[in-house]
């Protein structure tokens, strides 16, 4: 008797999150559905699918190694997409007639939380589609960014940084989709300006590189003005922002030796200020 499996060489992928739900105690079904019986799901997270020639050649060589995960009862009798909607599409491209399944029995936000854990976990999604998919996972799921790094298996310091662009004002997020800015560094150094006018300040100086931020000049009161100085030619060249207040000593030094103006030490004041609101030691 011939053995049955997948072809060597061929594996199907086992996620974390794959694992847990498939050996949950919740109902599960391995079958074959009709394609024409399945519906994408309404609330799907992923708003782009990307070019699907290659997928679509590799189920019509191989057909689908890695079974779509749907819930049943949708309307007319037919079952709706939990996660796997490109293979779907790509099946749909490829004439096949019916997809192998996995028929999970789950209630609206266990079909939400995978739908959104299974887009994340993909590699080809653009910093809007990751950094508002794990906004949702903690608005709608109340999941602390901890939980989210463990859940999509990314580290915390990614998870914080995706937040906190997910963050940023539409109005801000009009500007750099207008100018074509799609690079995430690009995008944290926006998000961790102090606020929307410092981020519009920075938009500026990008799209006119002759535009220069003001140097700070703000005094603290009646307490020792804010003050910023350079260290000798000797030494290697050290910026530093100086605040007294009434009880503590702010220093913020910049070994790189730029410029110490108004936004720089606003964002690194912002940095710092996210850091501490998410430590949870502290």
């Amino acid at each position: 008797m011939s053995k049955r499996g997948l072809p060597a060489g061929v594996q199907m992928r086992h996620d974390a999150h794959y694992v847990d739900i498939l050996s949950a105690p919740s109902k599960t079904i391995g079958r074959k559905i009709a394609i024409d019986l399945i519906v994408p799901n309404p609330a799907q997270p992923r708003t782009e699918f990307g070019d699907l020639s290659e997928l679509t050649a590799s189920i019509s060589e191989k057909g689908v190694l890695e079974p779509l995960l749907v819930k049943p009862g949708a309307a007319s009798g037919k079952w709706m997409i939990i996660a796997g909607e490109r293979r779907w599409r790509a099946s749909k491209l490829a004439g096949l007639t019916e997809v192998p399944c996995i028929e999970m029995d789950l209630d609206e936000q266990g079909v939400a939380e995978i739908a959104l854990i299974e887009n994340l976990q993909r590699k080809d999604l653009n910093v809007w589609e990751e950094a508002d998919g794990l906004a949702s996972l903690a608005s709608k799921f109340g999941y602390t960014q901890e939980q989210i790094a463990k859940k999509i298996s990314k580290s915390r310091t990614t998870v914080t940084e995706l937040m906190s662009i997910a963050g940023l004002p539409e109005t801000i997020r009009n500007r750099v989709r207008t100018a074509g800015i799609t690079s995430k560094s690009a995008l944290l150094e926006l998000a961790r300006q102090f606020d929307e006018n410092a981020m519009h300040e920075l938009l500026d100086g990008q799209m006119n590189p002759t535009a220069r931020p003001a140097s700070i000049r703000a005094r603290a009161g009646k307490k020792p003005p804010a003050s910023y100085a350079s260290a000798s030619p000797n030494e290697s060249k050290t910026v530093e922002y100086v605040y007294i207040g009434d009880d503590f000593k702010l220093e913020i030094s910049f070994t790189d030796g730029g410029d110490c103006n108004r936004n720089r030490v606003l964002r690194s004041l912002k940095q710092v200020f996210e850091a501490v609101k998410s430590d949870t030691s502290a």
